[in-house]
């Protein structure tokens, strides 16, 4: 099983949602650490190769998770948010870019 890393403030974000979202972001993050996909995801190429977003819907509203779990050492999250609008924001997009960034950065391949 793989752990999960939270960059910038993803874990936050995620503790910002509603409790039965967040529920649900957590077991499909387990399938994720575990090497199978969640329920329901789709892949995010403007954020980058192997980059994936968790989509959760509940009586709150759709939830997003965007995250990339191809590298070896951990499944790293990039960015949560609550969903407003069929496209993704541009704003939400250019977060995870950007922490996409940092993690690629700062490992050693």
């Amino acid at each position: 099983m793989k752990p999960i890393a939270f960059v910038g403030g993803a874990l936050d974000e995620i503790r910002n949602f509603p409790a039965n979202a967040r529920r649900e972001v957590g077991q499909q993050l387990s399938r994720v650490q575990h090497g199978l996909d969640p329920a329901d995801w789709k892949p995010m190429s403007s954020i980058g190769a192997s980059v994936r977003e968790l989509r959760v819907r509940d009586e709150s509203g759709a939830f997003r998770v965007i995250y990339i779990a191809t590298f070896a050492e951990a499944v790293y999250m990039l960015h949560a948010f609550q969903k407003k609008a069929q496209r993704t924001a541009k704003q939400d997009i250019d977060v995870a870019t950007r922490r996409l960034r940092q993690i690629r950065g700062g490992r050693s391949s």
